[in-house]
């Protein structure tokens, strides 16, 4: 009973020490406004307060603006925006070394497909997001059951595929040459083992609370996880994998592994179906 206990203690701890290496905080303006009212300045020093400023490695700050007005002057007026947070970070004891990214994006574009109250989600567009980079912890790293790197002999439905290298470029769906090697290998599993069927699951990280997916830079909407799932699926196309065998589906922010935003930022598969391939008998 006792080793029970030191054992589950030992999990619950590194489970506790594995801490985020990235925190997204979001700042909203009033339309065609780039100063902080008293409510919106208490709510940044509120944040800073609250971080363990020893663990900051760097600061990137980004401006937003709905989609109203030219792009000319929305990108002028969020820039504006980015500028008054960091002014207010320093002035509240940030260093500005840290600061190491200040950039108006100008509009955010609406999905007006998806909008159904089209006023709050312009307001939600107009902000600052100060996104903090902390520096790592290093901590023990643990097996989690039925998540694998490759394809096990043994596998059954319900198993994940973790792919070590198929990480992804902030907003980005584009893969990297470690993914495609990544990919080639797993694709020579996938052709020994016929049987199996799986999804691609696409993720991301570091989205504000409010937003479970995150914007393509190429495509500029907001299906980023979808993308990079789709992505993966087209690889395997080209690497002659059936398509009746695959199914890709994005999941936005909704399942970190709570190891950082790199390895949020990933694509991963799920086993689907298992089926038993008859063996042939041999003929009398």
């Amino acid at each position: 009973m006792t080793r029970l206990f030191s054992l589950l203690f030992l999990l619950f701890s590194v489970v506790s020490f594995a801490q985020e290496d990235e925190e997204v905080h979001s700042i909203f303006f009033e339309f065609d406004k780039y100063n902080l009212k008293e409510e919106q300045a208490n709510a940044v020093v509120a944040f800073v307060s609250k971080i363990d400023t020893t663990r900051i490695e760097s600061i990137q700050i980004f401006g937003y603006c709905d989609d109203r007005g030219k792009d000319a002057y929305n990108y002028t007026l969020s820039t504006n925006r980015a500028n008054t947070v960091k002014n207010k970070l320093i002035e509240k004891g940030i260093k500005s070394k840290i600061i190491i990214t200040l950039e108006g994006k100008g509009r955010i574009m609406l999905d007006e497909d998806m909008q159904t109250n089209v006023p709050e989600a312009r307001s939600k567009n107009r902000r600052v997001d100060v996104v903090v980079n902390f520096k790592p912890i290093v901590i023990e790293d643990f097996k989690i059951p039925g998540v694998y790197s490759t394809i096990k002999k043994d596998r059954i439905v319900g198993d994940r595929i973790y792919l070590d290298h198929v990480l992804f470029e902030r907003g980005s769906s584009q893969l990297t040459y470690k993914a495609k090697k990544e990919l080639d290998r797993i694709a020579l599993e996938l052709h020994k083992y016929k049987n199996i069927h799986f999804e691609i699951q696409g993720h991301v990280c570091c989205t504000p609370t409010f937003q479970k997916e995150a914007i393509d830079r190429d495509t500029k909407k907001r299906e980023l996880s979808t993308n990079r799932a789709k992505r993966v699926y087209n690889y395997f196309l080209m690497k002659r994998i059936s398509k009746t065998r695959m199914t890709y589906k994005g999941y936005g922010n909704t399942q970190s592994l709570k190891k950082g935003s790199t390895l949020d930022r990933r694509v991963e598969l799920l086993i689907t179906k298992n089926e038993v391939v008859p063996v042939e008998q041999p003929k009398k």
